[in-house]
């Protein structure tokens, strides 16, 4: 039975995208794609030959695009356009990060508008199957087609420059030896479509909302052992309460987190005196299902761009035309992951105030800091200092950047996006979040120890107990840094859910 994941250049999935990615999940074209792609090819020789002037083809790119190309230096000057937009730098991507963008415009690609030998993109098929992934430094895109850092690519196609392949880096020409592959001679179009793509941003933002949904599903489990940490009020879980309000993913995150609690302590008590828990209790699950709404616009709006063309010019096949357009503008889902910063924002100042109010007795009824002896046990107290410091950070990661480019190749290009700068921040706050619910995570473990004997949710029990095989009680003062780091591998980890 063949188990590989067949692309048609329609109908790619965010789970298809990161199955590939981090799974290895080998993929292959339809046989119909692959006719269309060779009509694609063989439509850009026959408007060439008809003196149509074609953009990264007949003529030059950018601020050249007045040059002519003639055809007996196609494959010069095409291998000439990789070298010179070899400009990023920094230290290289992570081998899933060059997956990604490899997979992010093989998608694209297989839309059938950009008029590129098919033998090219067989090369991107081959590389994410057979394990070969380009040395792609981090900087150097602006987002408006990652042309600094996708070139690249090229560079390995063409058996340069370095790749990592089977845990080590060498010489690309060395790892197509190996697979018993040739660098490809490079035609007519070929280098300006493997340098103008979103792909670096695009795989980064695909892998991102998958992340961020995870992100979200442990958040909610964290929560209900945070709420039984403060002995919390369950009513704003109430299911007809957050039906009426007919948002879907406040509607999920509720639902999820009930069942978090089922056989919960909380589920069998009167309501606090206190009647309603401060707000970064009270309004979880509005603002993670605020989370999940964005992400599902979002996705949306990555599964069009996985799915559509982003290349300019574009050929229309059934009209025999090919146009200069702006398909490759990313400002739609640029905003959207803008976006999702600002959401990471909230969840990142909820958590620190949470966390803060469980160290207050006058939240819990518990100890000062979470102290089991007051006095002579300081706890929980200048920990509050690393979790703040994170969060102040994450703030700052939010700032919108979108609108800070400049108008480059002879003010030809005076419109970007930052899209991958935009992904470096979300990774980031990601990071910092996760940071920050292992400390939450601490300071809830603690609170249910302190309170004794109380019966926890079926799944905030698995969380709690994950915790406990790495981080013992906090019965007296020790170094909480070896704490802390423990409390996020534990909390990335999936094995607990």
């Amino acid at each position: 039975m063949n188990e590989n994941i067949v692309l048609t250049g329609s109908d790619m999935t965010i789970d298809q995208f990161v199955d590939i990615v981090r799974k290895n999940k080998k993929i292959e074209v339809s046989d119909e794609k692959w006719e269309e792609l060779k009509q694609a090819r063989q439509l850009v020789f026959d408007l060439a030959d008809q003196g149509v002037p074609i953009y990264g083809f007949t003529v030059g790119v950018g601020w050249n695009k007045d040059k002519r190309v003639f055809s007996k230096y196609f494959a010069e000057y095409n291998r000439n356009l990789i070298y010179a937009h070899c400009v990023a730098s920094g230290e290289p991507m992570a081998q899933e990060h060059v997956r990604a963008a490899m997979l992010a415009r093989l998608a694209t690609f297989l839309v059938g508008k950009t008029g590129v030998q098919p033998e090219l993109i067989d090369y991107y098929k081959e590389f994410l199957n057979r394990g070969i992934h380009p040395v792609v430094p981090w900087d150097g895109s602006v987002g408006q087609a990652d042309i600094a850092t996708m070139s690249h690519i090229g560079l390995a196609i063409i058996g340069e420059g370095d790749v990592f392949y089977k845990g080590k880096r060498m010489p690309a020409e060395e790892a197509l030896k190996l697979e018993n592959m040739e660098p490809l001679e490079l035609g007519p179009k070929d280098g300006l479509a493997i340098v103008s793509t979103n792909g670096q941003a695009a795989g980064l933002g695909c892998m991102l909302l998958a992340d961020i949904k995870k992100l979200i599903t442990k958040a909610n489990i964290l929560y209900a052992l945070s709420l039984e940490g403060l002995d919390g009020n369950v009513t704003p879980l109430n299911e007809k309460v957050n039906l009426v309000k007919n948002l879907k993913g406040q509607i999920k995150c509720s639902n999820d987190i009930r069942k978090h609690l089922e056989n919960s302590y909380l589920n069998k008590k009167e309501i606090t005196k206190k009647l309603q828990d401060p707000l970064s209790y009270r309004d979880v699950v509005a603002v993670h299902g605020a989370v999940l709404d964005s992400v599902d616009y979002v996705q949306g709006m990555m599964e069009n761009h996985l799915n559509t063309t982003e290349d300019n010019p574009c050929i229309l096949l059934d009209e025999r035309k090919i146009i200069s357009c702006a398909n490759f503008e990313a400002t739609n889902w640029a905003l959207g992951f803008e976006m999702l910063g600002l959401a990471l924002g909230h969840v990142s100042r909820m958590c620190a105030h949470r966390t803060i109010k469980l160290a207050n007795p006058e939240f819990t009824g518990l100890s000062r800091f979470l102290s089991p002896n007051e006095g002579e046990v300081q706890a929980y107290q200048t920990i509050q200092k690393h979790f703040t410091a994170l969060d102040s950070e994450n703030r700052h990661l939010a700032n919108p950047s979108t609108l800070d480019f400049y108008a480059v190749a002879g003010d030809i290009e005076d419109h970007a996006n930052n899209t991958v700068q935009i992904m470096k921040r979300l990774t980031k706050m990601m990071d910092n979040i996760y940071n920050m619910m292992g400390v939450e995570m601490l300071h809830a473990a603690q609170a249910v120890d302190l309170r004794e004997e109380i019966t926890l949710g079926n799944d905030s029990k698995k969380l709690y107990d994950a915790l406990r095989k790495q981080v013992r009680f906090l019965d007296k003062d020790r170094p909480l840094t070896f704490d802390i780091e423990k409390a996020k591998a534990v909390f990335m980890s999936d094995e607990w859910l």
